[in-house]
């Protein structure tokens, strides 16, 4: 099965392309898609969107794992946030992409075993599950692949 995760946001949405087959992971890609400030804030959903679609094409994944959104003390944040993963849920329902959600517990969870781990501890975890030699780079990167795992883990046996 091949999973998308993304770590929405609307200044850098991080994402990452695991393949899982066989409780094994095989990194395809990671990295961000990332918005300039100075650019009004449709002009980056706009980029946003276009490269989710661009992700959507190239790898065709069969699931996109996104974090559950809550609000914390920044409204404004949250809600800028919000529009930008609408964008991105869009896009996946144009691509016919199922979208799978998780919470932080639930992630941390599958990936660390343990729903109170720090963020250093998940990143470690996703490096050692994936094989890779550094931990990936930006964390929103870290944290789509996270995702990715967490729904390799979690995904029923015969999606």
């Amino acid at each position: 099965m091949r999973i998308l995760g993304i770590d929405p946001g609307y200044a850098t949405v991080g994402f990452g392309v695991v393949d899982y087959q066989g409780f094994s992971f095989k990194t395809l890609e990671y990295g961000a898609i990332l918005t300039e400030a100075h650019t009004d804030f449709p002009g980056r959903l706009l980029q946003i969107y276009t490269d989710m679609v661009y992700l959507l094409e190239k790898y065709r994944p069969q699931a996109l794992s996104v974090e559950k959104l809550y609000f914390n003390t920044n409204k404004t944040t949250g809600i800028m946030v919000a529009e930008a993963r609408g964008v991105i849920l869009l896009a996946c329902a144009e691509k016919a992409v199922p979208v799978f959600e998780y919470t932080p517990l639930q992630v941390k969870s599958a990936v660390v075993g343990y729903g109170k781990a720090e963020k250093r501890q998940v990143m470690d975890m996703t490096r050692r599950i994936l094989h890779l030699s550094e931990i990936p780079k930006p964390d929103d990167a870290a944290d789509a692949l996270a995702l990715a795992i967490c729904h390799g883990h979690c995904a029923k046996p015969d999606y």
